[in-house]
């Protein structure tokens, strides 16, 4: 048993830096020399300790922590985007120990950077923001590799005072999204608040301060436990499928326990159900100090130890997911149990129910994670979630759901393709397909839409509902004593419409609106002080039954005044709950 270096991924919006800032990091505490760009899909960088230490060395005393950090260094994982940290994915939670959000400190938080953002929230990973770009703050004056600490000291008040704003905005945007963030120097309780470290990718200002806050939190937040690996058989995590010319399909995986040998036998998962294959080739980049040629980036290796990035060349991958396990076997009686390790796993990713909820589609198992627990947290229920696009099935179980709420006849889909065929099938059975690659802008577009839906169904229903009124019978405008009797009214409280029926305070029945009309049109409904005429058809006649200056009722059946009270009162103005209750105070006297 021996301990890894923390897995580090870095995550942010597009042209934020995170390449260069990443390559600064490679360049200046390992290599020693300017970095070079690496074109590759999968890949670690190892940061060593000693290597940080040398680099920050009057920062680490300043901070007092020589001698006093465990860990071996750092695992950078070279694979920018969100897409790429979704599938980073394992038993219990993330591959990833720690996560970096780079932000342009001059822009803030933009669509990438939240979607980031909320993946990190996601999965519980803890995280360090990089305000990056500082060397564009008016008036700042760089110098290559200083710490952010030394140079905040040595610049113009005004420098300073620009940065302080620009921080001040990130910390509001945070904010926005439930996090409580300051500069890391002002930070006292890393474990409650988030570290913002200004940085600079093009000087690599800041990046001494980044690492060592890196350390800081890693002795924390990681476990000893959480890093230590084994000598057994591999274990790790797909991180992309791909035809490779000259090999065929070949997957790129993170190893993060164990070791994986050329003719071992590896299990993962498929579109179609579990895979077994056996490795022909290992293949993985050259240490960064090597790379001296793009055409000579890889090398073929017998044996590959955690922690690694490793590419995969076997035969029976070609449907592998992104985001499932791999896991390597070293006899026949372990591979049953590395079936159902994969099996259990993936079985907690895919969901198949009976129960309300919207169907959900992604590309990697990764994404579908990710998905199905941002959905959590805005309290979505999910009846069906699998990779793949989505299928014919998927429509009828978005309209067995739809049966028992309008609002889950939805399907979502993350980063596939939806066949032609399926989309007319759903939008001729009135299934709504939303679909994307940003996962908080699917889900806010699946928000406004069930709101609209409910909105309507809600509509619908209380249209069905006969709204409490109150009207008086106004003297001097009785304009037809019966067969219908018309008289005018004025509308005290509620709502009166055509078709209701009128009761009297003593609680009979007068008769039923039949039209009401003002200034010789008709109208739909009057409200409370709407001065109207009204046609009542009954048994009535005016002077009898009913007579000048007389308080009548809108009679609300049992069952609607039940829905009103215990369902939808909310709706009700509050001239409506006035006659509603005076309505109930009627049905009592006349039932004594």
């Amino acid at each position: 048993m021996s301990a890894r270096a923390p897995f580090v991924v870095v995550l942010g919006h597009v042209d934020v830096g995170k390449t260069l800032l990443l390559d600064k990091i490679r360049g200046t505490s390992v290599a020693h020399r300017e970095p070079g760009m690496i074109t590759q899909h999968i890949g670690l960088s190892f940061v060593p300790w000693r290597a940080v230490e040398k680099f920050a060395g009057p920062l680490v005393d300043r901070l007092g922590l020589r001698g006093r950090i465990w860990i071996p260094g750092f695992l950078f994982i070279d694979t920018p985007g969100h897409a790429a940290f979704a599938n980073l994915r394992r038993r219990g939670g993330s591959v990833a120990d720690l996560a970096i959000l780079v932000v342009d400190v001059t822009s803030g938080l933009e669509e990438q950077g939240i979607e980031s953002l909320k993946l990190i929230q996601s999965r519980g990973v803890p995280f360090v923001i990089a305000a990056n770009k500082l060397d564009r703050i008016y008036g700042w004056r760089s110098v290559e590799g200083r710490p952010f600490l030394f140079a905040v000291e040595e610049q113009e008040w005004y420098a300073v005072s620009n940065l302080e704003e620009r921080i001040g905005k990130l910390i509001e945007q945070l904010a926005e999204h439930g996090i409580d963030a300051d500069r890391y120097d002002r930070v006292r309780d890393f474990s409650r608040q988030v570290p913002i470290v200004p940085t600079s990718a093009l000087t690599g200002e800041g990046i001494a301060d980044l690492l060592l806050v890196l350390a800081g939190m890693s002795q924390k937040f990681i476990s000893r436990e959480r890093i230590t690996v084994s000598d057994g058989p591999a274990r790790g995590v797909v991180m992309e499928v791909r035809k490779e010319r000259g090999y065929g399909t070949v997957v790129d995986a993170i190893i993060f326990d164990g070791r994986l040998r050329r003719g071992d036998t590896v299990v993962t998962a498929g579109i179609g159900g579990l895979r077994e294959a056996r490795v022909k080739m290992l293949i993985m980049p050259k240490p960064l100090e090597d790379i001296r040629d793009p055409e000579d980036r890889y090398m073929t290796v017998d044996e590959v130890r955690a922690a690694a990035g490793v590419r995969i060349a076997a035969d029976g991958l070609d449907d592998a997911v992104a985001g499932a396990p791999i896991i390597a076997v070293w006899s026949q009686q372990e591979l049953e149990g590395a079936l159902r390790a994969v099996r259990e796993e993936v079985a907690e990713v895919r969901i198949e129910s009976e129960r309300e909820g919207v169907i959900v589609r992604a590309d990697t198992f990764g994404t579908l994670e990710s998905a199905v627990l941002f959905l959590k947290q805005y309290e979505i229920p999910v009846r069906r979630a699998d990779v793949g696009p989505p299928s014919h099935k998927d429509v009828v179980e978005a309209l067995l759901a739809r049966r028992k709420n309008p609002a889950y006849g939805a399907i979502l889909a993350f980063n596939v393709r939806v066949q032609p065929e399926v989309e007319r099938e759903a939008a001729s059975a009135g299934i709504k397909v939303i679909r994307g690659e940003i996962l908080y802008r699917i889900v806010d577009e699946y928000l406004r839409w069930s709101r609209e839906v409910s909105s309507k169904l809600i509509e619908h229903t209380l249209s069905q509902l006969v709204r409490p009124g109150k009207i008086k019978v106004l003297p001097g405008y009785i304009f037809r004593r019966s067969n219908p009797a018309i008289v005018g009214v004025r509308v005290l409280a509620g709502t009166i419409k055509p078709g209701v029926v009128l009761v009297r305070e003593d609680g009979r029945e007068v008769g039923r609106i039949m039209q009401i009309q003002s200034h010789g049109k008709p109208l739909g409904e009057a409200k409370a002080g709407d001065e109207v005429a009204i046609s009542i058809h009954g048994d009535v006649i005016v002077g009898r039954q009913v007579r000048e200056e007389d308080e009548l009722y809108v009679h609300v059946p049992d069952e609607h005044v039940r829905q009103w009270l215990f369902q939808y009162r909310q709706y009700l103005r509050g001239d409506e709950l006035k006659a509603l209750d005076e309505y109930l105070e009627v049905r009592k006297r006349a039932r004594r």
